[in-house]
């Protein structure tokens, strides 16, 4: 019996969302390579953020990933950065979830072993987060990017803040990276009515978990000039656990007291498929629906 493919997710996010030639070139290195599928790229010109998402086989996965973190450095000068995103980094996060044939634990000790040879062939600092964490303090990506580029310089010179990989000073154009292995994640953004940047921070703050909203959910308040919009950007950090349509709902609630209209909703990369399911039989009113009625999970199960 052939040995069974083991295939790892990852979701790298670039700082560069505007530049249409650079981010062609930092996409390229996980474009027609044997082991690697590019499954998803984005990009956000208010955010000026690149969210790609690939799958693949560890080894060919690593090398690609490499590849593409050398080409950001190449092309991405953090001095000069600006966009609505918290950020500390040219290649600012890299996460890695076990996807087939592969168990958490092994998704951790490769994502190790990436920040590893990554640090070393870049002479980047990379610091390790979620399941990968080697502090707990570590584990939340935002304590890590507290201070941003602009701060990390002097954070990263505190012994609680010695990178896990890599040089103890930040690279002077590409800063830090965050590496990790983690459960699948939702980025989700609801987009107000509004152009008070306030409102939206006030509404992420009832929402999140670190100020007493919902349990798997992070947010903060970004400002979309371009559209007129204030949006609340969201990482749902298990969708299984906190629902995609609670925080749209809660969302709702707390947008009424500021007299503002949520105006639309979007996801940004990949979606597992059980995350929509879920808000269409809570929004269509379903008893006792399942995911094994869904066509699509039983063709590909």
């Amino acid at each position: 019996m052939p040995k069974m493919k083991k295939i790892i997710e990852c979701v790298p996010n670039f700082s560069e969302g505007r530049n249409l030639e650079n981010i062609e070139k930092i996409v390229e290195p996980f474009r027609g390579k044997a082991g690697v599928k590019l499954l998803d790229y984005q990009k956000d010109d208010a955010h000026n953020r690149l969210v790609v998402t690939v799958a693949g086989e560890p080894q060919p996965l690593k090398t690609a990933v490499i590849e593409a973190m050398s080409r950001a450095i190449d092309l991405i000068d953090m001095r000069t950065h600006r966009g609505q995103h918290p950020r500390m980094g040219a290649t600012d996060v890299v996460p890695f979830i076990p996807l087939k044939n592969i168990s958490m634990e092994e998704t951790v000790a490769f994502s190790k072993e990436v920040a590893n040879e990554a640090a070393k062939k870049l002479s980047l600092p990379v610091f390790l987060y979620e399941k990968s964490a080697s502090r707990p303090e570590r584990q939340n990506l935002a304590n890590i990017r507290k201070g941003q580029f602009e701060g990390l310089a002097e954070k990263i010179k505190q012994p609680e803040w010695k990178p896990d990989f890599g040089p103890r000073a930040i690279h002077p154009t590409a800063g830090v990276t965050a590496m990790g292995a983690r459960t699948p994640l939702v980025a989700y953004n609801v987009n107000l009515g509004s152009t008070n940047v306030e409102i939206a921070d006030e509404i992420a703050k009832k929402v999140r978990h670190i100020s007493g909203g919902l349990r798997y959910c992070k947010g903060i308040g970004v400002e979309l000039k371009d559209r007129g919009l204030v949006q609340v950007s969201l990482n749902m950090t298990d969708y299984s656990k906190t629902a995609l349509y609670r925080a749209f709902e809660l969302i709702k609630i707390e947008a009424r007291r500021h007299g503002v209209n949520v105006v639309g909703s979007e996801i940004v990369g990949l979606v597992p498929m059980e995350a929509l399911i879920d808000a269409a039989a809570y929004y269509l009113r379903l008893e006792g629906f399942s995911m094994e009625q869904v066509l699509e999970a039983q063709i590909y199960e």
